[in-house]
């Protein structure tokens, strides 16, 4: 198994754009959480069955033939892999703006987010995903793991398709999942003791921010 390179400083929000949801779209359809869009394929446990909350990962192993698995959510995040998001990305639940946060956070710690924001589906794009979901088949074309996969050429399609549509719609937010912050304070005002624990309604310079 590749070890990937260690996690980059963990940014803080990632844009949706729909170069990005379309890409997020296709790992749900690659992962059989789809649901043709309907949100509740973020409830979707290995197996098939939904968890009733969305407070957080419900880190449950579940059975199916000749498999057991604890993955969980929209992009089928193992337990261990959901455990390094939330310490990076500050994340405390498992709503499904979260979970888009966490599934972009483990493409750009796959070295793909710039292949992503091309706006294609490439093989090379696809490969480098491979190793994160079994789904996606490497440049041979079989799973990483050795599991079922999709076809490259069939996720390409829904790719193109979903793409198509998005930039149709015009889709394109910010997520803001946390702000890092820097104190600057030095006396014990109460700004400042906010401050120093984290709070601030919203950033007040570009560089209390980064963004991706």
């Amino acid at each position: 198994m590749a070890v990937p390179p260690p996690p980059p400083e963990a940014p803080r929000f990632f844009a949706i754009t729909p170069e990005r949801k379309a890409l997020l779209n296709t790992i749900r359809y690659a992962e059989g959480t789809w649901k043709q869009g309907h949100p509740v394929g973020y409830r979707v446990m290995f197996g098939g069955s939904y968890m009733p909350s969305l407070e957080r990962h419900p880190n449950r192993v579940n059975y199916t033939p000749g498999y057991a698995s604890a993955a969980a959510g929209a992009y089928q995040f193992m337990p261990f892999t959901w455990n390094l998001v939330v310490q990076s990305l500050g994340l405390n639940d498992f709503q499904p703006s979260s979970q888009d946060q966490g599934a972009l956070f483990l493409i750009q710690r796959r070295g793909a987010l710039s292949l992503a924001d091309r706006g294609e589906l490439s093989s090379e794009l696809a490969a480098k995903l491979a190793p994160e979901w079994a789904s996606f088949p490497t440049l041979a074309g079989n799973s990483y793991y050795g599991q079922p996969v999709k076809r490259y050429d069939e996720l390409r399609r829904f790719y193109e398709d979903n793409l198509t549509q998005l930039r149709q719609n015009g889709v394109e937010q910010w997520e803001i999942v946390a702000i890092r912050q820097v104190s600057r304070c030095n006396d014990n005002s109460l700004s400042c003791r906010l401050d120093s624990i984290g709070y601030r309604s919203q950033p007040t310079t570009q560089n209390d921010v980064q963004a991706y």
